[in-house]
């Protein structure tokens, strides 16, 4: 029987009762177990685990807890990094429809896993090396997930926002190049190819066309692509402004 102390820092404490910025508790254990096993116990997802300090020495969640530890636990902050293709590859379970939405309009690979089985969902992100994206803190405890983040803010706006910040998204937005109905890459599109597909109005003021290598599905720069191009504008500017 033993018993650890851990301080929890920074983002880390949304997973506690207590939301502050530093959180310290002492935990009690009574056989030989790795510190992952008790931050999970405690709420914390491992994916969401940056640094952790033992006694001022860097450890991991593997290390086995000792009577007395005295430990800092800090959330994962992700540097600068170079992601190799087209950016990095999302997957979202059921909870994140829209936010899936988003991310295909900024040009991310993200694959919507509405009706998959949590075991699917991790077993795709671990296959496909994709970042996991979820409201369901149990699905990020999967042993086999190895990068995912639990979304905190309920409104689809707010949730894209804190995807981009946690990822550092901002150098990877190509817009308007995917699907939002399936993911699938847009490709230009003569309007005589398509002409037989489109309603009167969208004939006669509209000639440039875009669409989906994949579903078919046809878009154009009517009102509903001003809409998305003003909410995304934050995103843009700083994609414009980066290059």
């Amino acid at each position: 029987m033993g018993q650890i102390t851990l301080t929890i820092h920074g983002k880390l404490n949304d997973f506690l009762p207590n939301h502050s910025n530093e959180n310290s508790v002492q935990v009690p254990f009574n056989q030989k177990t790795a510190l992952k096993h008790i931050v999970e116990v405690i709420g914390i997802p491992h994916p969401e685990v940056g640094l952790v300090q033992v006694d001022g020495h860097e450890a991991d969640l593997n290390y086995p807890v000792q009577d007395g530890d005295i430990i800092h636990i800090y959330p994962r902050v992700v540097v600068e990094q170079q992601y190799s293709g087209d950016g990095p590859k999302f997957v979202l379970d059921n909870h994140l429809g829209k936010l899936t939405d988003y991310l295909r309009l900024l040009g991310f690979d993200a694959v919507y896993a509405k009706d998959w089985p949590d075991g699917d969902i991790a077993q795709y992100a671990h296959e496909q090396g994709c970042i996991l994206l979820t409201r369901d803190r149990g699905l990020l405890k999967r042993k086999i997930v190895a990068d995912g983040y639990c979304v905190r803010a309920d409104d689809p706006e707010q949730q894209l926002a804190e995807v981009v910040a946690q990822y550092r998204l901002n150098n990877y937005v190509t817009p308007f190049q995917r699907c939002p109905r399936c993911n699938g890459k847009l490709a230009p599109v003569k309007k005589e190819d398509i002409i037989e597909q489109l309603q009167p109005l969208t004939r006669k003021y509209y000639d440039e066309f875009t669409q989906c290598t994949g579903c078919g599905q046809i878009y154009w720069k009517g009102s509903h692509f001003q809409h998305m191009q003003s909410m995304l504008s934050p995103y843009l500017r700083q994609n414009s402004e980066e290059q």
